[in-house]
């Protein structure tokens, strides 16, 4: 039985949002679905300042735009120059799978070439009382989480957010994995490793919402987040691989993605690792090391330089001591930034 009240109960949220003042020539406007193309040039942009060791992709921007469970009207909102130029833009995403929390995931940023002009903070006011709306609406009787995710060196928006009263909560390592040094494989008894394939893509969801039932924050991805994940065009098969028991279930999964946009600003070709797990009932039984492994190599035999993934530095079940132990090493370090109601 839940001890706090549902959240509309909780929460003051405006009948309004503020409305950004103009500076310059700029128009605030909320996004379209048209908008892709605009958009991705100024996250571009961001990218080359906060995250420089990757882009955002198109397909990324679309499925933003895209969700379901978005209302463009009401969640986003773009400040644009009158020559067409994206300045700013700011989204809302309160997701589905609500089932410890609701998070109100904040996207978005500031042209480093118009900060220090008070867009940013105009920007970020405008998407916390957003938020607050949007928990105003739930009827769940569960923690409300603003969330701003950010790259370590985008020291601005760290600042930006903690004046606004948000904490840092949690730091995540991004890990590199050198595969011009031996890969040693895991003997695995047991279970058999075989390459991601779309008969089993509903087994592996259900896999990855068990194995990430006790990770921090953690909430089920939906159908709909999966398929997109998995539709990818940088999502690769040939590159993620699942265990299975011997009574057919998925019992372990390693998912891969390859970004070419993001061989350039890393200084080398990579393979993303962007999901590691294995259902509770199955561990401590060497899936994890023996499925990393087999991905290793693969990704290797694939003419790529590294392989990189991202791990919670508190993660209870060993994550990093899982990684390092199979040769990633620590190169960058994000943040999770809250608002808890």
């Amino acid at each position: 039985m839940s001890s706090i009240a549902p959240l509309r109960h909780r929460i003051v949220a405006p009948r309004s949002l503020p409305v950004p003042s103009s500076i310059d020539d700029l128009t605030w406007r909320p996004a379209t679905a048209s908008d892709v193309d605009i958009i991705l040039d100024c996250a571009r942009a961001i990218d080359a300042v906060d995250h420089p060791h990757f882009v955002t992709t198109r397909e990324e921007i679309e499925e933003d735009l895209g969700h379901s469970y978005v209302s463009l009207e009401r969640d986003s909102l773009l400040a644009v120059h009158g020559d067409g130029q994206v300045v700013a833009y700011g989204m809302v995403v309160l997701g589905p799978g609500q089932e410890t929390l609701v998070r109100s995931i904040f996207l978005g940023g500031v042209r480093p070439s118009e900060r220090d002009k008070g867009i940013g903070r105009q920007l970020l006011a405008w998407q916390e009382a957003r938020a607050l709306q949007q928990f105003a609406e739930s009827d769940k009787a569960l923690p409300g989480w603003m969330i701003v995710w950010t790259d370590e060196r985008a020291t601005a928006t760290v600042r930006l957010a903690e004046r606004s009263g948000f904490q840092i909560a949690r730091y995540f390592l991004e890990l590199r994995r050198d595969l011009s040094e031996p890969i040693s494989p895991r003997p695995l008894e047991g279970y058999r490793i075989v390459p991601f394939d779309a008969a089993r893509s509903e087994a592996a969801r259900l896999a990855r919402n068990d194995a990430f039932r006790d990770h921090w924050g953690s909430q089920p991805t939906t159908e709909e987040n999966w398929n997109e994940m998995v539709g990818r065009s940088v999502f690769r098969s040939d590159l993620s691989f699942l265990a299975i028991a011997p009574d057919g279930d998925v019992a372990g999964f390693v998912l891969s993605e390859v970004n070419e946009e993001d061989f350039v600003p890393q200084g080398f070709s990579s393979a993303y690792i962007d999901l590691v797990g294995v259902r509770r009932a199955h561990r401590r039984g060497g899936i994890a090391p023996a499925l990393l492994t087999r991905t290793l190599e693969a990704i290797a035999a694939a003419d790529l330089e590294k392989a990189v993934l991202d791990v919670d530095a508190e993660n209870p079940t060993g994550a990093l001591d899982l990684y390092t132990g199979v040769g990633f090493v620590e190169a960058n370090r994000s943040l999770q930034l809250n608002k808890v109601f």
